[in-house]
């Protein structure tokens, strides 16, 4: 794998959703592939059903069964499973949820091997994925799983525009008790870091949004602000983390506070979303934060009532393969930088090497 023409990996999502269609569409313009390498996780027979109904699209690939076919100058199609699927788009067919798993399966097995740079998923429906074997609410619960790591945090970003969860898929009556000064620290831990190594910047300020409205009105609508969430923020400011709050959530956004701040955490999930969903409009890219690899997907879902019907935007997934290949780089050379610190020489100490070469002579 080339660190100028990143590896990334494609998984197909719910074979009855968009998935497919927005795989298609978007790496069938040829020069995505002169910024990275594409290989998608599904099979012959599902690409080809998909690939017939949008017959004015010109999308060519390889079939690869193992890595050392790959082919750099070509989309690569891994061959997860070799048998015949029904594919009924717009439905909820527990056949389908099978075959999203096994792919997402497939992509982070190679994505932990390192055999690809990064994964970018695209979107499955959470009811028919569920099974015995795989009991999660979603990607990143799943991916935190695989790769063993204590947290990690949803961050939904669109340039510089970037929303974080404490809480992800819970539902409402179960928000407050999934709340805590411990788990807010963290996931501001999470955040800041990922900001200077995936984002690049130095000294990430952090908004932290209030649970209750009006930021609990000094006690009077509940007392999570006082006896959580700014406990929280002390706290991590003694870990030398810049993060400010708690704002009450609807006048920091309808304020555009947010342009103040590098991130916003928001304690749920919609009090996060919605205003980021309405602001990105429809370029917003999911990225899980924490991996030890880059994980990004489009910020929608299977979308089953114009999935089969090439109506498809693929501007969020289009973002999403474009952040995955930006923060592999950002990550690649923040590391490269921690391992070999250059001195930098600032405009003070230059000066003084001045005054002292004229004292010299």
């Amino acid at each position: 794998m080339t660190p100028s023409k990143p590896v990334i990996g494609i998984s197909c999502g719910d074979l009855n959703g968009i998935g497919i269609e927005l795989i298609i569409k978007t790496f069938s313009d040829n020069r995505i592939l002169e910024l990275c390498t594409p290989v998608v996780f599904a099979s012959n027979k599902v690409i080809n059903f998909y690939r017939k109904s949008m017959p004015e699209i010109n999308f060519n690939y390889q079939n690869i069964k193992d890595f050392t076919r790959l082919n750099i100058k070509q989309i690569n199609l891994f061959n997860c499973w070799e048998e015949e699927t029904v594919i009924t788009p717009g439905q909820l067919t527990e056949s389908a949820g099978k075959y999203a798993v096994l792919s997402l399966q497939t992509a982070a097995a190679a994505l932990k091997q390192k055999q690809i740079d990064g994964l970018v998923t695209a979107p499955i429906n959470k009811k028919n994925i569920q099974s015995a074997d795989f009991n999660f609410s979603g990607h990143t619960p799943y991916l935190k799983n695989f790769f063993a790591v204590n947290d990690v945090v949803m961050v939904l970003c669109a340039g510089n525009f970037r929303v974080a969860l404490v809480t992800e898929h819970v539902p409402v009556s179960d928000i407050t008790k999934n709340i805590t000064k411990e788990i807010i620290v963290s996931k501001l831990g999470i955040l800041n870091k990922s900001l200077q190594r995936d984002f690049s910047i130095d000294k990430p300020r952090i908004a932290v949004l209030a649970l209750n409205p009006h930021a609990g009105d000094e006690g009077l609508i509940g007392n999570e602000e006082e006896t959580i969430i700014k406990p929280a923020i002390r706290e991590a400011k003694n870990n030398n983390i810049l993060a400010v709050g708690p704002y009450s959530a609807d006048a920091f956004f309808a304020r555009r506070h947010y342009e103040k701040f590098d991130a916003v955490l928001a304690m749920y999930h919609d009090q996060g979303l919605i205003p980021f969903k309405s602001l990105a409009l429809s370029e917003g890219v999911n990225f899980t934060a924490g991996l030890s690899a880059v994980r990004t997907s489009p910020d929608h879902g299977v979308a089953f009532d114009i999935a089969g019907k090439n109506k498809a935007d693929t501007s969020s997934f289009i973002a999403s393969v474009f952040e995955c290949i930006d923060i592999i780089h950002r990550r690649n050379g923040y590391d490269e930088n921690r391992a070999n610190p250059v001195r930098k020489i600032t405009a003070e100490s230059f000066a003084r090497m001045e005054d002292e070469e004229i004292k010299e002579n």
